[in-house]
C-alpha cells in the first residue's frame, strides 16, 4: 500500500512539472516558433523548383515537425487529462494535427491537403488571438439578425435588378442567381462602376438612382453593422475578463485579510495564555 501510495505522489509530481512546463512562457514561445517554421515549409512544398532542389528536406523537416507536435499534445494530455478534452481549443488542436496524421493514399488522401491548418494552431497559442476569434464568435448571435436584413436587402434589389436590366446586360442580370452574384460583386467595390454600372447608364441615365442606394446600403450600413457588433463583443468580453481580474484580486485580498485576522487571533491567544500563566506563577510563589 505504501508503495502505491510514494508511485502515485510521484505521478502526481511529475504530471505538475509537466503542466508547469507546457504552461511557461518559453515552452510557448518555443511552440509559437515550431508552428511559424512549419507555415514556412508548408508554403515552400508549393514552389515546383523548391520542391525539385530540396524536396526530401522539408518532407523530412515536416514530417519531424508533425512529431514534435504529437509530443506537444500528448504532454498536455498528460499534464492536464480530462481538463484537456473539457478545453474547446485542445480539441480543436487535436484535430488539426489529426488530420495530418491521415494517409497519404487512399480515400482519405485529399485531406493531406489539410494539413496547412496547423499553422492555425497560432490562434490556441497566441491569446490575444484567442480572444479575438473568442469575441467573433460570442458576435455570432447578434450577426444573426444582420445576416437575415443583408439577405433581405440583397433578395429585393436582386428581382428588381432582374427585371430592370435583364434585358440590358443579360450576363449579369438575366436570371436571380446572377443579380445575386453581381450585386455582392458591387457590395465588395470591385470593378462596381466600370463593369457593371457604367454600360447601364448608357442607355438608362437614371440607373444610378438603383445602385447607388445599393452600395450605401450594403457596403456603408450593412458591413459596418458588422464590424460594430464585433467590436461590442470585443469589449464586452475584455469587460468581463477585467471584472473577473477585479473580482479574483478581491476574493485573494479577503483571503488574505482573514488569514491575517487569524494569524492576529492566534497571537493573541497565545498571549493570553501566557499572561494566564504567568499569573498563575506569581500566585504559586506568594503561596
Amino acid at each position: 500500500m505504501q508503495e502505491v501510495l510514494i508511485a502515485a505522489d510521484s505521478a502526481n509530481t511529475l504530471r505538475a512539472r509537466a503542466a508547469r512546463l507546457v504552461l511557461s512562457n518559453g515552452f510557448q514561445r518555443t511552440v509559437i516558433g515550431l508552428i511559424l517554421l512549419n507555415a514556412v515549409t508548408l508554403g515552400l512544398e508549393t514552389s515546383s523548383s523548391v520542391m525539385a532542389a530540396a524536396g526530401g528536406v522539408l518532407t523530412v523537416l515536416d514530417t519531424g515537425l508533425l512529431w514534435l507536435f504529437t509530443a506537444e499534445l500528448a504532454l498536455r494530455i498528460y499534464a492536464f487529462r480530462g481538463r484537456f478534452f473539457r478545453d474547446p481549443w485542445g480539441i480543436f488542436d487535436l484535430v488539426v494535427v489529426g488530420i495530418a496524421w491521415m494517409p497519404a493514399t487512399g480515400p482519405l488522401s485529399v485531406l493531406r491537403a489539410l494539413r496547412v491548418l496547423r499553422v492555425l494552431r497560432m490562434i490556441s497559442v497566441v491569446p490575444s488571438l484567442r480572444h479575438v476569434v473568442e469575441a467573433m464568435l460570442h458576435a455570432l448571435p447578434g450577426m444573426g439578425s444582420i445576416v437575415l436584413l443583408m439577405a433581405l436587402i440583397f433578395y429585393v434589389f436582386a428581382v428588381m435588378a432582374t427585371k430592370l436590366y435583364g434585358d440590358l446586360a443579360p450576363e449579369r442580370f438575366g436570371s436571380l442567381g446572377a443579380s445575386l452574384f453581381t450585386l455582392f460583386q458591387m457590395m465588395t467595390l470591385e470593378s462596381w462602376a466600370e463593369a457593371n454600372v457604367r454600360p447601364i447608364l448608357e442607355t438608362q441615365p437614371l440607373a444610378w438612382m438603383f445602385f447607388v442606394p445599393f452600395i450605401l446600403l450594403a457596403t456603408f450600413v450593412v458591413l459596418n453593422l458588422f464590424i460594430g457588433v464585433i467590436v461590442d463583443s470585443i469589449q464586452t468580453l475584455r469587460a468581463e475578463r477585467e471584472s473577473a481580474d477585479v473580482r479574483a484580486a478581491e476574493a485573494a485580498t479577503q483571503r488574505a485579510a482573514a488569514a491575517a485576522h487569524a494569524d492576529q487571533e492566534a497571537v493573541l491567544a497565545e498571549i493570553r495564555a501566557l499572561r494566564a500563566e504567568i499569573a498563575a506563577l506569581r500566585a504559586e510563589r506568594r503561596g
